[in-house]
């Protein structure tokens, strides 16, 4: 029996603006840059940008449901409401706004690239990476779709890469129906995105044309649950709160039998599509007493939440480095 248990309460979390926390609908679409997010005093994000007592942040949809737990349980925990989670930009959009200082951390489902670290150097910001948790992007089609059960990382190729030939379920299998297959995934700006192209298209940020993009995820969600011919891919936590209504697939990558999205095949990155996942930290921000409290609960007591966030655990070992890093990043 999986590990990860969503309460009703965490649910609804997700579809409300809690601690000031944008939920993923207040994206506009996929070009949402995150301009509608709420705060705690029902205001937008410029209404907070210059308060010093205020955490701000932004980026990975992927990331977010563990930040909005983590922010809505250090509430808790210490009265503190000045964490202020933003609708998502995606991981790109999110760093777009960290280098220039307009947020304090950026949730990310890759790793920082050297010409972002570049822009937060020309802004006398220096990014401090704290690995939080593992993801593993999941494959889904319509739960009607009776045909497919597995994929492999070449057939996921063949309907994803740039001027892609495969355009039917019949197109991967004669044996499958005659129907277009219609593609959602995430935006350009999405580290997701990032990773599954250069993963399985074997291209940097390059795929098919041909797809329905978005940056809010639950929009991906919502139109293969609408198509019986659908597929797309995002993170597994958003596929664990709609499972009743998709099928996840098992994928089989380069090598070996397919395998499913589960939090052991994450955990121990047999699944292969098993990522870690990360916020990025201002450097000049870890002077203030609630980002330190902030960030300690995260990698502390707020471990707890990562799997009702539809997240695996870190190892100890994995944990403990994060725990360093923010310790050796403090100023003495």
């Amino acid at each position: 029996m999986s590990r990860v248990n969503f309460s009703f309460a965490f649910l609804s979390l997700m579809t409300l603006t809690v601690l000031g926390c944008g939920a993923p609908d207040d994206a506009e679409d996929s070009s949402g840059d995150g301009e509608q997010t709420q705060t705690s005093g029902g205001g937008s994000e410029s209404d907070t940008s210059n308060d010093p007592e205020v955490i701000l942040i932004d980026g990975s949809s992927t990331v977010y449901p563990v930040t909005v737990a983590m922010a809505e349980g250090f509430s808790k925990a210490s009265g503190s409401t000045n964490v202020k989670v933003n609708a998502p930009s995606g991981t790109s959009g999110g760093f777009k706004k960290f280098v220039t200082g307009s947020t304090d951390i950026n949730d990310a489902s890759r790793p920082i690239k050297d010409k972002e670290v570049q822009l937060c150097a020309d802004n006398n910001i220096e990014a401090v990476e704290l690995t939080v948790a593992i993801d593993g992007i999941s494959v889904v089609v319509n739960k009607e779709n009776t045909w497919c059960d597995s994929l492999t990382f070449a057939q996921l190729k063949a309907m994803w890469e740039p001027d892609a030939k495969v355009k039917t379920w019949k197109d991967l299998n004669p044996e499958w129906p005659d129907e277009k297959i219609k593609l959602y995934g995430p935006d350009g700006d999405s580290g997701t995105f990032e990773y599954f192209t250069e993963k399985v298209i074997e291209l940097k940020k390059e795929c098919t044309d041909d797809y329905q993009p978005a940056v809010d995820d639950n929009l991906l969600v919502t139109g293969v649950k609408n198509d019986r011919y659908a597929l797309g891919y995002f993170g597994y936590g958003y596929y664990l709160r709609a499972r009743e209504d998709l099928k996840g697939l098992s994928i089989a990558g380069a090598e070996g039998d397919p395998v499913s999205p589960t939090p052991e095949t994450i955990e121990s990155y047999e699944y292969p599509l098993a990522r870690p996942i990360f916020i990025y930290v201002n450097k000049n921000r870890l002077t203030d007493t609630n980002m330190k409290d902030f960030l300690n609960y995260y990698l502390g007591e707020g471990q707890a939440l990562v799997s009702q966030a539809g997240c695996v655990k870190l190892s100890e070992e994995v944990l403990e480095q994060s725990r360093k890093n923010l310790t050796d990043a403090l100023p003495e």
